[in-house]
C-alpha cells in the first residue's frame, strides 16, 4: 500500500510539473534542484518509474478484489 500511494505522489508531481511545463515553460523539478543535475535526473527517472507503475496497479488492484471475492 505505501508503495501505491508514493508512486501515486510522484506521479501527480509528475504531472503537475509537466503542466506548469505547458502553460508557463516553468519547470518546477528544474527550479528546485537545478537543470539535469544528478539529484533533478533522479527525481525524474521516480517520477517515470511511478508512472509505470500506476500501469499496473489497476490490474493489480482488479485482481486483488477478485481474489476477495471469490474466496
Amino acid at each position: 500500500m505505501f508503495w501505491r500511494n508514493l508512486a501515486l505522489i510522484l506521479t501527480i508531481i509528475g504531472g503537475l510539473n509537466w503542466g506548469l511545463v505547458g502553460a508557463f515553460n516553468f519547470d518546477l523539478v528544474a527550479f528546485l534542484f537545478g537543470p539535469m543535475t544528478p539529484l533533478s535526473r533522479i527525481v525524474y527517472v521516480l517520477i517515470g518509474l511511478s508512472a509505470l507503475a500506476m500501469v499496473f496497479v489497476p490490474a493489480c488492484s482488479l485482481r486483488e478484489s477478485f481474489s476477495h471475492k471469490m474466496n
